[in-house]
């Protein structure tokens, strides 16, 4: 199932909301994360190592991996949201397993439950090198859609 959701794309009006409120978002744009791929119900959320993000001893801090990993979450659940909806994180947990090491590490959440209020997500972030994925941490979300207010 893994390869089938990997290689699903979202449709293009779904892309460019995503997108869109992705570009609007300043911690992103500070940290200098960037979406990878967007399909229906998971989001990839890539962000290359730099001092700024990293800890004393020079892994990924684990702000910068929580917040892209909410954020990855976040936009996998708002892939299937009807328009004119919007997307708040409720709460999430997330587990360190190793530090965060690589050229970049990414972010991956998926969509387990979509419901009517809330969803659930899986949050998983890897340390990438060489083309290599190593699993640094992983987690779970929940997720409120919100109604956008009439104009």
């Amino acid at each position: 199932m893994e390869d089938s959701t990997h290689q699903e794309q979202a449709s293009p009006v779904v892309k460019a909301r995503i997108q869109n409120s992705f570009d609007r978002q300043g911690l992103m744009g500070h940290l200098g994360a960037r979406i990878t791929h967007i399909a229906p119900g998971r989001v990839h959320i890539a962000l290359p190592s730099r001092p700024e993000v990293t800890q004393q001893h020079g892994y990924f801090h684990a702000g910068a991996t929580s917040a892209i990993a909410d954020s990855a979450g976040g936009y996998a659940a708002f892939t299937l949201f009807p328009e004119n909806t919007s997307v708040l994180t409720v709460e999430y947990k997330i587990n360190l397993l190793a530090p965060a090491a690589g050229e970049h590490i990414e972010a991956v959440g998926t969509v387990l439950k979509s419901g009517r209020t809330l969803t659930v997500c899986q949050l998983e972030v890897f340390g990438v090198q060489d083309g290599r994925r190593s699993l640094v941490a992983n987690g779970q979300q929940t997720l409120i859609r919100v109604n956008k207010p009439e104009q």
